[in-house]
């Protein structure tokens, strides 16, 4: 959602009055990256659970489908405890959100590239 923030990577023309546009999907995927990295660090939210039920609060969505959706897609179970600096886990369950949020798979390699951005 469009906020404060002043993300590296974002289009000069801001056409959607609610969320960001990037200038590529590497770029946004960089800021889903962060974004969870923060909910970790900031927040103390461990849990592919809690992270999602803060992206996809229960006022906005089905919260419980989109946890099992995300589950399903990136093999990772709702309540295990997660690292931030698991490339593997990381990459899957933003792509699996990908997924959820645009009704299509996400293209890994700017996926990967995202990952990269975020931990450079």
């Amino acid at each position: 959602r469009r906020n404060g923030t002043k993300w590296k990577g974002l289009s000069e023309i801001q056409t959607d009055n609610e969320f960001f546009s990037f200038i590529n999907a590497s770029w946004g995927y960089r800021a889903a990256f962060i974004t969870l990295m923060n909910y970790s660090r900031r927040h103390g939210l461990k849990t592919l659970r809690q992270w999602i039920s803060r992206w996809a609060p229960p006022i906005e969505n089905d919260t419980e489908a989109y946890i099992r959706f995300v589950s399903d897609k990136s093999g990772i179970p709702p309540e295990k405890v997660l690292s931030i600096s698991d490339g593997v886990e990381m990459r899957a369950i933003v792509s699996a959100m990908s997924h959820m949020e645009n009704g299509v798979p996400a293209i890994m390699t700017d996926v990967e590239k995202g990952w990269e951005l975020a931990i450079s």
